[in-house]
């Protein structure tokens, strides 16, 4: 008999997660942490299958949660859909 897997909480992220776009922005998810390439799960928003997932580790296809960030900007402050975190840019302004 094998032992039940464990999940993992839903409210720690897998990663970690960058800035919220604003309402009607895009979110930045070209990294390759955010695809699952051996399941697709019903979309926690649309309910349609999808290999994307969140930094949560949420089914979702990005359009949906850029969306869902829209309609829903107050509840969207807390989080549950973000972008990556950018690194930051070094200054070379030396241009002798």
């Amino acid at each position: 008999m094998s032992a039940p897997a464990r999940r993992r909480s839903s409210k720690a992220p897998l990663w970690e997660p960058g800035l919220i776009p604003a309402p009607g922005g895009l979110l930045d998810w070209r990294d390759g942490k955010y695809f699952d390439r051996w399941q697709d799960l019903p979309c926690v928003l649309c309910g349609a299958p999808t290999p994307m997932r969140s930094h949560y580790g949420e089914p979702a296809h990005k359009v949906c949660p850029e969306e869902w960030i829209t309609a829903n900007s107050v509840e969207a402050r807390l989080g549950r859909f973000a972008s990556d975190v950018q690194p930051q840019r070094k200054r070379d302004d030396d241009h002798a």
